[in-house]
């Protein structure tokens, strides 16, 4: 402790030099008057803050931080930053599902070094986590090698290698078509998008987690085709009430099973964004033995791995805390799945020994829904029907972007179909013509006046080599010019009404469903 009074001054010295570089600071002149200064001026002074206001100030942008950069979603693509900078990177280095794995260090390294610079553990296990089928529910990476199991973790990243899943793709395809904005990256060297075009409502299909200052969110993820069919739904019928809209989304879908027993929380989950309801494993009573009975165990409650049920069960048989338990076998792997036998003894029931293994172990779970997003850039705790709409509203300006995009190239494209066609009615004139000119100039200037051709027309055909010039063929511009008259008017037309937009969002999903759509694992208590 400091007790003298030059101590006392050299503690406070010290805490005052900490917050030097604060951007602005008030410093107390010899006469009592107040001064403001500027990083860099006075080099080496020491200057009088207010520890409070500083650290209040510090803290609370850090706590900006947490929650916009690093832990919640965004209710658009259902992704945090550092998810949607893996797929967007891997997406830029070509790791589409037609090529090749790579190394996931190689990955992580990039995603680092040019989006993400956080440290590559938290890449590594964002990463790692999208290619867990036991943790997403439609996996995003297609990953080689050992990504871990519920009971142990993954290898290390110079071991396993990663590409992009084909549902991956869902989300990223369309980035470069101006459907998102794209912001600086934390050096502003590069560009990243601010949300990525997403397909699908992946927020929903696969949940997420996160930890934030003051706030946190918990998803549990659902089976694509309800949602999907729910969307629609909504999309037809803006007025659909939540139990309508439940017909479609019952429950929950955890990519693990089990099945729901006790599901009144969830309609107070879909309508306020929080509740909690009970997840129970998938167990058969079986005969094991000729002599004897058992529980077999196929399937767990989220996030629930077999060693930790076959250790709880096994702590609790030897603390006599249940009786008529012989022996438990874990027989699981990852060709298989789940699967743990539990012997019971002669002259005791097993469904009074299941009933007290629910009670007794992880084999009953709770999960908390806590839907707290990112809309329009501020946390909110939504419902299903909010989630749904955040997801269309995104869906339509996407579409709407995408086609505006591709109606000026096909223009720009169609602008340039018509000079070739004016061009090679005669291509020896235009040969000749551009042989005689001094310069690409003078050149330029008499094919404009020559065919009448507009200054981009003159220079995307001076610009062409000439034995692509020479091969041009008449019928297959005129074949392609067709072509894009009618992309340009189906386009124009779909621009002109709200409903074509989604109607287009609407059958899109339709084919996202028929290629993508699985059976529900998670069965609901009646």
């Amino acid at each position: 402790m400091c007790g003298t009074n030059r101590c006392q001054t050299a503690c406070r010295c010290t805490v005052n030099s900490l917050f030097v570089g604060k951007i602005t600071a008030v410093a107390k002149s010899n006469k009592g008057s107040t001064a403001v200064l500027k990083p860099g001026e006075n080099p080496g002074k020491i200057v009088d803050i207010d520890v409070s206001n500083e650290m209040s100030d510090s803290f609370l942008e850090y706590a900006y931080s947490v929650i916009y950069s690093r832990a919640l979603p965004d209710a658009r693509d259902g992704l945090k930053p550092v998810q949607r900078r893996i797929l967007h990177q891997m997406n830029e280095m070509g790791l589409r599902p037609d090529k090749g794995h790579v190394k996931c260090a190689r990955v992580v390294g990039d995603v680092m070094g040019k989006l993400h610079p956080h440290g590559d553990g938290a890449i590594y296990d964002a990463l790692v986590r999208m290619a867990q089928s036991f943790s997403m529910r439609l996996p995003m990476i297609d990953g080689h090698g050992n990504f871990g199991s519920l009971d142990a973790g993954p290898a290390a990243m110079r071991y396993t290698e990663a590409r992009l899943a084909t549902a991956a793709l869902l989300m990223v395809d369309e980035s470069d078509e101006d459907t998102v904005d794209f912001g600086p990256n934390y050096d502003g060297q590069l560009v990243e998008p601010q949300v990525l075009p997403a397909a699908i409502p992946n927020l929903l299909v696969n949940g997420t987690t996160g930890i934030a200052v003051g706030m946190a969110t918990n998803m549990a993820p659902h089976n694509l085709g309800e949602v999907i069919a729910a969307t629609k739904a909504l999309i037809e019928n803006p007025k659909i009430t939540l139990k309508g809209l439940m017909k479609f989304v019952p429950a929950p879908d955890f990519p693990t099973g089990g099945y729901i027993f006790d599901p009144q929380g969830i309609d107070e989950a879909y309508k306020s964004g929080r509740g909690n309801f009970k997840v129970r494993a998938t167990v058969e009573i079986e005969k094991i033995s000729s002599r004897k009975m058992g529980l077999v165990i196929t399937e767990l409650p989220f996030n629930i791995g077999p060693e930790k049920i076959v250790e709880k069960i096994a702590d609790l048989v030897k603390g006599k805390k249940i009786q008529g338990i012989s022996d438990i076998v874990d027989l699981s792997d990852g060709q298989n799945g789940t699967k743990v036998v539990v012997e019971i003894k002669n002259g005791y029931e097993p469904g009074e020994v299941l009933e007290n293994l629910y009670r007794l172990t992880p084999m009953e779970d709770a999960f908390s829904i806590n839907a707290v997003a990112l809309v329009n850039g501020k946390p909110q705790t939504l419902g299903l029907k909010e989630l749904l709409q955040v997801f269309i509203d995104h869906r339509i300006e996407v579409v709407r972007r995408r086609s505006e995009f591709r109606k000026a190239k096909a223009q720009n494209r169609l602008n340039l179909v018509d000079g070739l066609l004016k061009a090679i009615i005669d291509i020896d004139k235009v040969i000749k013509l551009i042989r005689g000119s001094e310069d690409a100039q003078v050149a330029k200037a008499g094919l404009m006046k020559s065919f009448k051709l507009s200054d981009e027309q003159a220079t995307y055909i001076l610009d062409m080599p000439l034995r692509r010039l020479t091969k041009m063929s008449k019928v297959e511009l005129e074949t392609e010019q067709t072509a894009l008259k009618k992309s340009i008017s189906e386009l124009t037309a779909l621009l002109k009404s709200e409903d074509s937009i989604k109607t287009k969002v609407a059958a899109e999903l339709d084919e996202i469903q028929k290629n993508f759509a699985t059976p529900r694992r998670t069965k609901i208590a009646s």
